[in-house]
């Protein structure tokens, strides 16, 4: 404020000075103005009062000049100064709501669809899968398209997104190696072997069971499922926060290539609940070793993969040997 120092008290005393200004209350509601020019030569001259009340009235503007330059403090009228405000406060909102609707446009499409797959995000993309909904996520080969495996309606989603036939079976993931058993048949296996070959770029091929917790309604009429375990912590910590199997398969449309990134995919995203962004994938575009173990003892490659060599040269070490392929 520009009246910066206390000189009296109420009542017929100054009260407050500021250069060559000063002020005095001559009576309630009264407000007498001085110069410093007319306390030294007008010593006995009556003071210049203005009162409030008056001003009220309509006799005198409520908001003056007071003729004093006042340091810091605009010569111009408090309603003009106001008027000015006004204007430039009414023109930020216009442009501020012209950038809102620039921004709703991508908003759904990209910020609220696309996060980054940190654990940070797990929570919401849990919430997703209970709900019966699909989401994209990573993997260590390809990105895909995950639900619930338990949820019918959600696994008729991912078909509808890839245009895929409900022939063509979907594999499954979970969160660690001892969480398969819940969902495959594993006691013919040799001790160990799971642990070695997972968590990598293999899609292990085992028999569902009778006591197998997935749906019917998941790839009818197959009594096996292929089960993955990637090496990528962001899908891992999903199923495990979800207890429940994932239905995997890439986040593609059916015969069209493999999506190593986000951006190969965007035109599907629309159909997601949420789509996590884990950068461009180093495996290339040739997805997971697939292999099949449902028979004690034997091997077979369903597709080379990623990791075909690494694969074999673990299963020879447990002995297993490769089925010949039918004629």
């Amino acid at each position: 404020m520009f009246f910066s120092r206390c000189l009296g008290q109420i009542g017929g005393q100054t009260v407050r000075q500021k250069g060559r200004t000063k002020i005095t209350l001559t009576e309630p509601n009264s407000l007498h103005f001085q110069s410093t020019r007319e306390l030294r030569g007008r010593n006995n001259s009556p003071a210049k009062s203005m009162n409030l009340s008056t001003r009220l009235g309509g006799k005198l503007p409520l908001f003056f000049n007071t003729r004093v330059p006042l340091r810091g403090v605009p010569k111009l009228g408090f309603v003009p100064f106001l008027q000015q405000k006004r204007r430039f406060r009414g023109g930020f909102s216009k442009k501020m709501g012209s950038n809102v609707e620039r921004c709703e446009v991508g908003v759904e499409s990209k910020l609220g669809l696309v996060h980054p797959a940190t654990k940070f995000y797990a929570d919401e993309a849990v919430i997703a899968l209970k709900a019966g909904k699909v989401i994209a996520v990573p993997t260590d080969t390809l990105y895909g398209f995950a639900c619930d495996a338990c949820s019918s309606e959600a696994v008729n989603k991912i078909y509808e997104i890839k245009g895929r036939k409900h022939t063509s079976p979907l594999a499954i993931c979970v969160g660690d190696v001892p969480d398969i058993k819940r969902f495959a048949v594993t006691d013919h296996l040799p001790y160990g072997l799971l642990d070695s070959l997972l968590p990598g770029p293999v899609t292990v091929v085992l028999g569902r069971g009778e006591s197998s917790l997935l749906e019917k309604s998941l790839n009818p009429g197959l009594d096996s499922i292929g089960v993955r375990v990637p090496d990528s912590d962001f899908i891992r910590i999903i199923a495990r926060d979800a207890e429940s199997a994932l239905a995997l398969t890439s986040a593609n449309l059916s015969g069209q290539p493999s999506s190593v990134s986000i951006n190969d995919f965007e035109n599907l995203w629309e159909h997601c609940a949420y789509v996590y962004d884990g950068g461009v994938l180093p495996a290339g575009r040739a997805g997971s070793t697939v292999v099949d173990l449902t028979k004690p003892g034997k091997y077979k490659i369903l597709r080379p993969g990623s990791a075909k060599e690494e694969t074999v040269a673990i299963l020879e070490k447990y002995s297993l040997l490769e089925e010949a392929a039918s004629r």
